[in-house]
């Protein structure tokens, strides 16, 4: 990435050979070089392809030089993939592109303007342990109750004003409302001194003090306004306000913002992304054109019509529907359980199924909607011997990487007080309770780093002969290392270090069987570091690595969330748990009301959206979570769906939502064809009551409502799992019973009966 002016590129002639085979709405999007441009791409359009070849455009048309585009991202991986694919179309002249994430990009001016922002330019970005535990010492500085005010809600709150490019002079009374005893303002302010007297800035900061450079700074901002004059943004439905604050000020003198983005795929509003953005972008900037992508690469006829006809009942969005010149391909399959075990048992059958059909596993993906909902799928797949992987924690994440990395970070900036806590006693030095309050209160005294005060503390006899030594020790092995910087390549120094401080040893004496998996992770951690030309510029990379950076390995069917999975296309999917405070997930619904649910349909319709060619969707009436059984009944996304892009045996049951139980029992089975599941079978079996009300259906097979509601708020009811019980309200098929043991239910009517 470079963000200096180069020589002017040769001129030359060439032909163009990026527009060939693009589609008339692509073409359109590569070409309207000028002025902003709000490109509207429907999963599996393009996009990519659309966004190089733009970049190829821009360089080969002279609308501008290379370093006079910035193009910014959301992940590494998109940024790495977008800087090949544009070198491969117009040659290494492209490597001069300013690309990156918008974190690495703004990293990269932070550190040219630190000093403007009370840092220097070597500051140390903090990952996330990190601020948890400084926001946790100056909690407890200041005698706050961190049960009743957690701080990782705190430093959720902090992340949150930042994102909305907020400082703590902005910050109102309202705003800050009652968090911390109403003390939270007066702790961001601290938390942000804090940053800065430990030359750090968090994520947050990187884009936060970029604005606040800019506003006050407008020689600076004007030097990259004429420097950066055409802007290319991936995935924009993504970006927080700050971002868009950010992009505003770098665009406002030459307009030529091009955003790539998807409205119906803004699924992370939990982590700060405003849908709004994206929006209202023909209002913020005027004169703009928006080009829709609707001509999908990807998908059959019949899970592009699903998941359109999902998506239209989003009030938020701009609009656009997606088709195919493939054929309509297979109907989605959806199928009702009697519980989670019998969901993930009928999947297992699935992709053995498929497996004898010709596919293969890592085509294969089962999406759920929360991390838990993996465990019975997991438990399944290793009793039948099913590999599979899970996407779950991050490699940098694990213990030991982070005590390897802190070793680093300490080696390179000394005053790094968070990494020197992290490591001073791992592995154990003898190091008690007393001599480490002994360093914090010099430190303190002075002013001054906890390696600074640990270094002048072994000049004094203050600490007992044993303690001393070790610290020395510990001291020296510091010092040694950071002149062996410039001496020795990045991995051998790691290895020096982890070697020579005795954590590897640590590992090797440990017992836990999970000990052999820790050194491997330390080994491919230097086989990382490797690929970098120094310390410095490894420690920058890990820090900015946020994006969950994963391939399908062949031979595992991939288990993931559906956040996860934004980006990602498999050719079968299985989306289990759709069921009703699932998915849509009762705690969106409750904190976000409508905003929530239509965020949750636009995850319903990226998981749709991520298949190829065969959709797989299921629900079960009883679901064991955290412990607790639950009755559950279908989510409304089912209802929603179009019934004649379904299987036909089951389009009936869905008829404007009302399910009748053993109508969507008609599972697939494993050899493919529509059947009675077992389990529904069973429950199908035992409530069958005499008493109870059977739902009258007409010709075509939908249901009368008039003759379904049979049920009155105050009458006395049996269901066969949870007892007796009384309703408390009757909506359609839906009833909401109090019961005498299991407490209050929802649970459909046709399972039970009046007494």
């Amino acid at each position: 990435m470079n963000l200096e002016n180069k020589n002017e590129i040769i001129d030359y002639s060439m032909e163009l050979p990026w527009l060939n085979g693009l589609n008339s709405a692509q073409q359109n999007a590569v070409t309207s070089l000028n002025g902003p441009l709000l490109v509207l791409s429907g999963a599996g359009t393009g996009k990519t392809r659309v966004l190089t070849s733009r970049l190829a455009q821009l360089i080969a048309s002279k609308t501008a030089n290379p370093y006079n585009i910035l193009a910014v991202t959301f992940t590494n991986k998109a940024a790495r993939e977008m800087r090949l694919r544009a070198v491969e179309l117009v040659g290494p002249m492209a490597e001069q592109i300013t690309l990156g994430t918008f974190h690495s990009v703004a990293a990269q001016m932070l550190r040219r303007h630190a000093e403007l922002v009370g840092l220097k330019s070597n500051f140390t970005i903090l990952d996330s342990d990190d601020q948890l535990r400084l926001i946790k010492q100056i909690m407890e500085a200041d005698g706050l109750d961190l049960k009743r005010w957690p701080p990782r809600m705190i430093l959720g709150l902090f992340s949150r004003w930042k994102d909305r490019g907020l400082t703590a002079d902005k910050i109102t009374k309202s705003e800050a409302g009652d968090a911390a005893q109403g003390r939270a303002t007066a702790l961001y302010k601290v938390y942000q001194e804090r940053l800065l007297a430990l030359n750090a800035a968090d994520f947050g900061d990187l884009l936060l003090h970029m604005l606040t450079i800019f506003n006050q700074n407008s020689d600076i901002l004007q030097k990259y306004q004429k420097q950066l004059t055409h802007i290319v943004v991936d995935e924009y439905q993504d970006t927080n306000i700050a971002q868009y604050l950010w992009l505003r000020l770098l665009s406002a003198t030459h307009s030529n913002l091009c955003c790539v983005g998807d409205d119906d795929q803004s699924i992370y509003g939990w982590r700060g992304a405003e849908v709004g953005n994206i929006l209202k972008f023909e209002k913020d900037f005027p004169g703009s054109k928006i080009v829709r992508l609707e001509e999908n690469y990807r998908s059959t006829g019949h899970i592009l019509a699903s998941a359109s006809k999902l998506i239209a009942n989003n009030e938020g969005r701009l609009g656009k529907s997606l088709f195919t010149s493939d054929s309509d391909g297979e109907k989605i399959r959806v199928a009702g359980y009697w519980d989670g075990n019998e969901e993930a048992r009928s999947v297992s059958s699935q992709i053995e199924f498929l497996l004898k059909d010709g596919q293969q596993l890592y085509d294969m993906a089962v999406l759920v909607r929360a991390g838990y909902q993996t465990r019975e799928f997991e438990e399944r797949f290793i009793a039948i011997g099913l590999p599979y992987r899970v996407v779950g924690t991050r490699f940098y994440e694990r213990a030991e990487i982070r005590d390897a990395l802190c070793y680093l970070r300490l080696v390179y900036q000394q005053s790094d007080d968070l990494a020197f806590e992290r490591i001073i006693n791992t592995p154990k030095r003898g190091l008690g309770e007393a001599s480490l309050q002994m360093i914090y209160q010099l430190a303190r005294a002075q002013n001054s780093s906890l390696f600074a005060a640990a270094s002048s503390l072994i000049l004094s006899d203050e600490l007992k002969t044993q303690a001393k030594r070790s610290l020395a020790q510990f001291v020296d092995n510091i010092v040694r290392w950071h002149s062996q910087r410039s001496n020795l390549p990045p991995a051998a120094l790691a290895e020096m270090i982890l070697e020579e401080s005795g954590y590897t040893t640590m590992w090797q004496m440990h017992k836990s069987p999970d000990a052999p998996g820790r050194l491997e992770n330390l080994k491919e951690l230097v086989s990382a570091i490797g690929e970098f030309d120094s310390l410095s510029g490894f420690l920058e990379h890990i820090s900015l690595v946020m994006d969950n950076e994963t391939q399908t390995t062949d031979g595992e069917v991939t288990l993931m969330t559906l956040h996860a999975a934004k980006g990602l296309e498999f050719d079968t999917v299985f989306l289990p748990g759709w069921e009703e405070g699932i998915f849509p997930s009762q705690r969106t619904l409750e904190e976000n009301g409508g905003a929530g649910l239509e965020e949750e349909r636009r995850l319903a319709y990226v998981g749709i959206t991520r298949a190829r060619r065969n959709l797989f969707i299921s629900f079960a009436a009883n679901r064991r979570i955290h412990g607790l059984w639950q009755s559950a009944i279908p989510s409304r996304f089912i209802a929603e769906l179009p019934q004649e892009h379904l299987i036909e045996d089951m389009a009936r049951g869905l008829a404007i939502g009302r399910v009748e139980p053993v109508m969507m029992g008609q599972a697939v089975s494993c050899v493919g064809k529509p059947g009675y599941g077992p389990g529904w079978q069973r429950m199908a079996s035992k409530t069958a009551i005499p008493n109870r009300v059977t739902p009258k259906r007409d010709a075509g097979g939908i249901i009368d409502q008039a003759a379904h509601l049979s049920f009155n708020i105050g009458d006395r009811v049996f269901h066969q799992k949870f007892g007796m019980g009384d309703v408390l309200n009757v909506e359609s098929d839906k009833l909401d019973i109090q019961f005498d043991k299991a407490g209050r239910k929802k649970v459909i009517s046709s399972f039970v009966s009046h007494k």
